[in-house]
């Protein structure tokens, strides 16, 4: 596709004239544009004549007073300042004019080489090209009338007993015993990853769970509960870590590293009893029933999670047919960090506690590919019905969504806000917002049955995640920061650790 932009024809000042060029655009693919742009030399002589009429006036030259040299003398003594300064002027402008007439809408910034970009000497065009990443083109789908499967769970009070006495015990009292680990006790444990007798990393003074696996964010111990029942403090276990297949490095996809884990510690614990005091310093309870309630209301809001969750699958699977288009490795590898983040901000809002979030990040970051590429997928067509429906979020949303979170941390709303502003969050709760929007209104628009699902008991206590990377990583690959949320209603991280 080859698009001119003209001259604008209105008076106006010099200096705000519309550059006269041609850019020349091609699409490799659907998220891609390839831009030629060429600039005629008589623009790039009004350029050069303006930066030079700005500094003549001041400009000092041995051998006479400032302001005072010949304008032929300026030029030669300032022409290789001048010239990378127009140089850039001439960039920033033409890209912003470019951007601003072409049809595409970019979501990365410009790419090119500026050092290999030369001005030309005498009479030439000036020419460049860069490459910038775009939404895709592509044509709306239908979404009126989908044929959509709802399922429904439903919160019965053994739900709330085994999530109280998941809550209750975070603030349980652990005490350090001789007794063999058994399932459900804690271990303070150092875990050495190593290769051929090479030291990978190293996990130390970790507190886990005694459950059947232990995820790390790019692999898990498989037999971890079967490999640690019976272990006493000092005792060292040796067994494998298994790399995901779903790393970015290839040649490690599914290899198994040595892990030897060393017992610091075994803690029994107790949990605390419901006394009045207790349930005031939990979070301000008057009774039993007020602290089960708010255990209910998690864990319907989670329900709610997984149902939004299906139905959104299922509307994109219907959706994704008619919006088939390759992503750029480098946008899928950009955007890997900030979509982690903004599921971490929904699980959060939707009632997950802590342990849920760091299996859900463990699996995501484990095949981080694949569900980064999907997720960017499923983004791209529910904005663009967004955009044709008028579908945005209203400052009544974000006050909604910042309030949830802050109910499940125990935080002020203002901290909440405040927190996900100096942290660049606020974008990524606007696209969470949107989209849960936009498939609402697909929803109400379609034919949907309700389907009653049986919860699956237990695969929660299966496995005990932590935040490390067997292999070593760099360090722009942190995870996102979650221990000041939690599914309780304090810290219950600072309490467990007190």
């Amino acid at each position: 596709m080859s698009t001119s932009t003209e001259p604008e024809t209105t008076e106006v000042p010099e200096e705000k004239k519309t550059i006269q060029l041609q850019a020349t655009v091609e699409s490799p693919s659907p998220c891609v544009r390839q831009v030629i742009v060429t600039i005629p030399h008589a623009e790039v002589e009004r350029y050069l004549k303006d930066a030079y009429d700005e500094i003549v006036p001041e400009a000092s030259v041995p051998g006479f007073r400032a302001g005072r040299a010949p304008r032929k003398l300026v030029e030669k003594q300032f022409r290789d300042r001048v010239r990378e300064q127009v140089k850039g002027a001439l960039l920033m402008d033409s890209l912003s004019q470019v951007s601003d007439k072409e049809e595409f809408s970019a979501i990365g910034e410009p790419e090119f080489d500026f050092e290999s970009i030369e001005l030309p000497e005498d009479s030439g065009d000036f020419k460049y090209q860069f490459t910038v990443e775009v939404r895709p083109d592509f044509e709306t789908p239908t979404w009126k009338g989908l044929k959509l499967s709802k399922p429904v769970e439903e919160i019965t009070d053994a739900d709330v007993d085994e999530s109280l006495q998941r809550v209750l015990g975070r603030y349980a009292t652990l005490e350090a015993t001789d007794e063999a680990a058994a399932m459900g006790d804690k271990l303070v444990v150092t875990i050495k990853f190593s290769e051929n007798g090479k030291l990978l990393s190293e996990l130390e003074e970790e507190r886990v769970t005694l459950n059947s696996r232990l995820s790390f964010s790019d692999g898990v111990i498989e037999d971890f509960g079967t490999l640690m029942t019976g272990v006493v403090e000092g005792d060292t276990r040796t067994g494998k870590a298994k790399i995901s297949e779903g790393v970015s490095n290839e040649e490690t996809r599914g290899k198994e590293i040595d892990a030897e884990i060393h017992v610091i510690e075994v803690l029994k614990s107790e949990l605390p009893k419901l006394t009045p005091s207790f349930l005031e310093e939990l979070g301000d309870f008057e009774s039993e029933q007020e602290l089960r309630d708010f255990v209910r209301d998690s864990l319907t809001r989670q329900a709610d999670y997984r149902t939004q969750q299906a139905l959104r699958q299922s509307v994109v699977d219907a959706l994704a047919g008619n919006a088939d288009f390759e992503l750029p490795k480098s946008l899928v590898q950009r955007q890997t960090q900030r979509e982690l983040q903004r599921k971490v901000l929904e699980l959060r809002r939707s009632g997950f506690d802590e342990d849920n979030i760091r299996r859900f990040v463990n699996a995501s970051r484990q095949n981080a590919q694949a569900s980064t590429e999907a997720a960017l997928r499923e983004h791209f067509i529910l904005e663009k019905i967004a955009e044709e429906a008028e579908v945005d979020a209203e400052p009544a949303d974000y006050d909604a969504e910042v309030a949830l979170i802050a109910q499940q941390s125990d935080s002020p709303e203002r901290k909440v806000r405040a927190r996900l502003e100096k942290s660049g969050q606020m974008d990524a709760l606007r696209n969470q917002i949107v989209e849960r929007k936009v498939i609402e209104m697909i929803v109400e628009a379609g034919e949907v049955s309700e389907e009653k699902v049986e919860k699956s008991k237990g695969d929660d206590d299966q496995e005990f995640a932590v935040y490390h990377n067997v292999l070593p990583t760099r360090d722009d690959e942190a995870i996102p920061a979650a221990k000041y949320e939690d599914n309780s209603p304090k810290d219950a991280e600072k309490k467990e650790k007190e």
